[in-house]
Order: C-alpha cells, then structure tokens, then sequence
C-alpha cells in the first residue's frame, strides 16, 4: 500500500479541481442540513403532530405547506450553490478572484439551464426546482470547474481591465472580471442556443442520460460502493485523509440518490419500485461509517469493554477517555493517530472489513424491506447512531440496524484489538524488568 497507493493518494490530495468540487459541495451543506431538519420536521412519524401541522394555518399558509416550501427553498438550491462554491474555490487555488468567479458560475448556470414560462396576460419565466437542485449537480460541477478554470486563465495571463491603485478594490475586481465573465457566460448561452438549434433538449438532461449508467454502478450498486468504501479505508491506512478524496468524487452520486429519495418520500412512493435509491447520502454516513472512516466506533467501544473488565493495557486504559466520547459522535482522528490505525497493520484487516459488512448488511436489510429505504433527509455526520438512523429512515427500524453492525463491528474488531491489547501488555512488562511473553 505504501508503495502503489500512497504516491497515487497524494496526487489526488492535492489535485485542485477535485479540491474545488470538494469544497463547492461542502459550501452547500448549511442548506441541507437545515431543509433535512423542516423535512424530518414536517413527516415525524407521529399522526396527531403531522395531522396538526397540516390542517393549522398561518394567515392561510398551513405549516406543513411552509415546511415544504423551506425544504424546496434548500434542497432545491443544491446545484446552483454548489457551482457557485466549485468555480469560486478553483479560482480561488488559482489565487484569483472567487467571488467573481462564483458570480460568473451562477450566471453561466442560469443561462444553460431551460426556463419555464406561465401563460396568462402577462408571460412569466421562471426556474423549475429540478434543474436549480440535485438534477443539475453534474452541470454545476462541469460549469464550475470550467468557469473557474476560464476565469484563473484570463486573470493570471492578465487579460483583463485593470483600474488605478485608488479604486476601491471591489470596483477594482468587478472591472478585472468584465472580460472573462463575458467570454464565459457567452460561452454557455451559446451552448445552450447550438442545443435548441440541434434539437437535443438541454444539457442536463443529456448528461444525466449519458451517464446514468456507469455513475449508477459507481455511486448507486453494492460493488460500487464496497469499492469506494475499501478505498476509503485504505486511503485512511497509509495516512491520507479518505473521505476528502473518495466523497469528492461519489458525494455528487449520493446526493442526487438522497434528493430523489425526499422527492419520492414527499410523494408518499418511497420505494424502490418507483425508483427508490438504497445508497445515498445518509446510508453512507450514518450506516456504513459508524464512528469515521473504518466504522471505528466498533474499536472504541471495544476499548471501553477491556477497560472496564480490567484486561486493558496503560496505552489503552489512557485511550479510552479520549476516543470513545468522540467517537460517539463520529470524529475518530483521535482514534485514527492516537491508537493508531495510521500503518498499523495489526488493525488493517478489521478498518478494512467492517465498514464493508456495514454496507452489506444495511443494503440487503433496505433492499428486503426490512428497514425503509432513507428518507432523503441528510442526518449531520456528528450525529450519534441509533439516533441517526431513526432520523434517517423515519423508522426505529433503522436504529436496530445500526445496533446489529454496531455489535458486529464489536465482534470483528475485538479479536485484533485483544491481540494488540496482549502485545502492549508484554511491552509494558518488559519497560518494568517483568517477563510476559510465556502468559497464556
């Protein structure tokens, strides 16, 4: 691993376009956390709550129709967000300008994306959700990433219009964007009028036929997601931070899959028969990875057990305090460096294995109806398990799965841990002159 992953993983950790579709994503995340709290809110599973909600009003606005318009307000702003975040987060590596790049970003977006009109005595255009949301992520992402590619070049090669040192600096890079923005927004208008000419629809259309298929094995199949998952451990093993190179990539995948999900689930037809999605966002984060990268909350609370028969070694009895409270809630660097599980190689073989079982027992459990499909609500990642599952999947059901892993993370993780427990055990002995290494 060291030798053939390594020096590939520090390619990708610094490759600056899947930083930028990182971070752009990452800039939509306030939105949907906050339209998955009025999404949970507005179907809690309690008949009086949600019959109340719907038949109480607000000056004629009933509150489960102002929850609805809040969740369609965040999650339906999905796409445009993240382009503005894409192009100004490249740009910005670039060290140019990202807010006028975003800016740019956002223009092009709306001028490739078809409009819809109303009819009446006066013709209105407007912006339908679909496209503005998940639908138009792989856009956002592709015009982001053109953009602030277009603009960093212009700037950097200084073709731009320059003010005098008095202008304030706002006005200053408003001019110095004139050039670029131009280009590039004529750019996309242009494409998107060569589509209407040509007959092909739109653009977001086309590439989500083109490619539903290998990004459907890729972020939406079980072989797919073991792969990303062994990735992700693997990746974590020689020291690089997983999840900030695997979810650049499969992050968009399962965020269209959760968005289609609330769509249906608003529906009433969340399942898969309608084309209910069984990997998405929150199965990823609050099923498979159960405590971090690796599903390390398994190895903590088993800690936590050998400390508390008494059978754990000083290095451990000092871990426990502080890998167990974090990893509760999801945050297991201390875990990961302070174990550690960095080149341990005693402890590959379970970081490898159980966050991969993690995704086999909650796919075969969703996909047998045993536990409801996601909801499409994305559940923060800090959310402590057993209550993130019900939030997820609006279902105790889905606190019994995340129960069931959570012991056989246990049961996995605990032989390697017991060994290391042992070997640290002879080490500690042998620093105080006593010979361990004959104990049974």
């Amino acid at each position: 691993m060291s030798k053939h992953l390594l020096p590939i993983a520090e390619i990708l950790s610094q490759f600056k376009p899947l930083k930028a579709i990182r971070d752009g994503i990452a800039m939509s995340m306030p939105l949907i956390i906050v339209g998955s709290i009025f999404l949970i809110a507005g179907s809690f599973p309690i008949d009086a709550w949600t019959t109340w909600i719907a038949a109480t009003s607000i000056r004629g606005i009933a509150i489960a129709d102002l929850f609805n318009k809040i969740v369609n307000a965040s999650f339906g702003l999905l796409g445009v967000i993240s382009c503005y975040g894409i192009a100004s987060s490249y740009a910005a590596y670039h060290e140019t300008d990202g807010q006028s790049a975003g800016i740019i970003a956002i223009a092009s977006y709306f001028a490739i994306t078809p409009s819809i009109f109303t009819s009446g005595k006066v013709i209105s255009e407007g912006m339908p959700y679909d496209y503005l949301g998940s639908k138009g992520l792989f856009i956002a992402i592709i015009i982001g990433l053109i953009t602030g590619g277009i603009f960093q070049w212009f700037i950097n090669h200084d073709i731009q219009i320059k003010m005098p040192e008095t202008v304030p600096s706002a006005v200053s890079k408003s001019f110095s964007a004139l050039i670029p923005g131009a280009v590039i927004i004529s750019l996309f208008g242009l494409i998107y009028a060569i589509f209407g000419w040509l007959g092909l629809g739109n653009v977001h259309d086309l590439l989500l036929h083109v490619l539903s298929k290998p990004l459907g094995f890729l972020g939406g199949t079980l072989g797919g997601t073991l792969i990303a998952v062994f990735l992700n451990s693997a990746f974590w093993f020689i020291g690089i931070h997983g999840s900030s190179i695997v979810n650049s990539i499969m992050s968009p995948i399962w965020l269209m899959n959760t968005d289609a999900n609330r769509v249906l689930f608003k529906a009433g037809k969340l399942t898969l028969a309608h084309g209910g999605k069984i990997i998405a966002a929150p199965f990823i984060d609050n099923f498979v990875y159960m405590g971090g990268g690796g599903a390390t909350l398994g190895l903590v609370l088993g800690i936590a057990i050998l400390v508390s028969m008494k059978k754990a070694s000083k290095q451990l009895q000092v871990l426990a305090p502080i890998t167990v409270t974090p990893g509760i809630f999801n945050i297991n660097e201390p875990t990961m460096f302070g174990m550690p599980i960095v080149l341990n190689t005693s402890l590959i073989i379970p970081f490898l294995i159980a966050p991969m079982f993690n995704a086999c027992t909650t796919y075969f459990a969703m996909a047998m109806g045993i536990v409801p499909l996601c909801i499409g609500a994305v559940v923060p990642w800090t959310m402590p398990p057993i209550i993130s599952g019900f939030l997820a999947t609006n279902s105790f059901m889905g606190s019994a799965l995340q129960a069931f892993n959570l012991v056989i993370d246990i049961l996995i993780y605990l032989p390697f841990l017991m060994a290391q427990n042992k070997q640290q055990k002879i080490q500690e002995a042998a620093a105080e002159g006593i010979d361990l290494s004959k104990e049974a």
